[in-house]
């Protein structure tokens, strides 16, 4: 299959799912999680190709992926500088925006800040600038519980970071794009229980509806594919990539919004880019071998 074969030997970084799929392909895998043993393992394995199934950091911010390109071992996913770009919004925003690219209008501001004034009119998004999975995104309306201006005892993002990414709150309807290799897979509409998709709603069985394909206008899905494909080309992602999307469908083609490029996307059986691939006839052990493939 291109150039690699049954026989060769796969490392993987976490994920029982990926490493049982190849393995029902032939494949000989090495399962290694993340300490600070990895790098003598990895030397140890010798493996042809690395599948990196990490989210969030060291996996996704370019940490893993400077380790793995110093010890001269292929990888799937992107690499180092795309890793760093695509983990820190205020940089992607950067690096999408002149390319025509719709997203929030952002400012970066100080936690501290806060306790005074709101740094724009609610209601607005806070957020840390290089985390993934949602983690420490915090809603701000008039009718939170956070204060007005927010409390130092309310419990939020800025106990965590000293500086926020706010952006304003875009109101619709939360979709995602996946991408694999040149292709835009499908559109994903997540319809969330409770609250909005933050971590919790992410990774917590039962707690959002995956509608694929979104029942959303065809040129509605179009143009999200088409930015998807665009911000992935842009940010020279390698293997899968996801892009979410917030949509007010007031404003049709106007109201689309890209809030992140996750270079490192969910790889469970039940995540959200095997669901897309399934759609399109794409089984499990298929992507998988498709995205090892690219890295080889």
């Amino acid at each position: 299959m291109g150039g690699w074969s049954a026989e060769r030997e796969v490392s993987l970084m976490s994920g029982n799912g990926v490493a049982d799929a190849l393995e029902s392909r032939g494949h000989r895998v090495t399962r290694i999680d993340m300490d600070r043993n990895v790098a003598l393992r990895l030397a140890e394995a010798k493996p042809d190709v690395v599948f990196n199934a990490l989210h969030g950091v060291p996996g996704e911010d370019g940490t893993v992926q400077g380790m793995l390109d110093l010890m001269d071992l292929k990888y799937t996913h992107s690499g180092l500088v795309t890793s760093v770009i695509a983990i820190d919004k205020e940089l992607t925003k950067q690096a999408l925006v002149p390319h025509g690219i719709p997203m929030p209008t952002g400012t970066m501001v100080d936690s501290e800040s806060l306790f005074t004034a709101d740094p724009l009119p609610r209601p607005y998004v806070l957020k840390p600038v290089n985390e993934g999975s949602s983690v420490g995104v915090a809603i701000v309306k008039d009718d939170s519980n956070y204060g007005n201006p927010i409390s130092r005892e309310a419990v939020g993002p800025w106990k965590e970071f000293d500086r926020l990414l706010a952006e304003p709150f875009i109101k619709g309807r939360e979709l995602t794009v996946a991408v694999l290799g040149d292709t835009a897979l499908a559109v994903t509409e997540l319809r969330v229980k409770s609250g909005f998709y933050d971590y919790d709603a992410k990774y917590t069985d039962g707690l959002t509806e995956h509608v694929c394909p979104a029942d959303i206008p065809a040129d509605i899905a179009g143009r999200m594919k088409e930015l998807a494909l665009k911000s992935h080309r842009l940010l020279g992602c390698k293997g899968a990539s996801r892009s979410d999307f917030r949509w007010d469908d007031e404003l049709g083609l106007d109201g689309i919004f890209l809030l992140e490029v996750n270079t490192q996307p969910g790889m469970t059986p039940l995540s959200l880019v095997p669901e897309q691939a399934r759609a399109l006839g794409i089984d499990y052990a298929d992507l998988v071998e498709r995205i090892v493939k690219e890295a080889l």
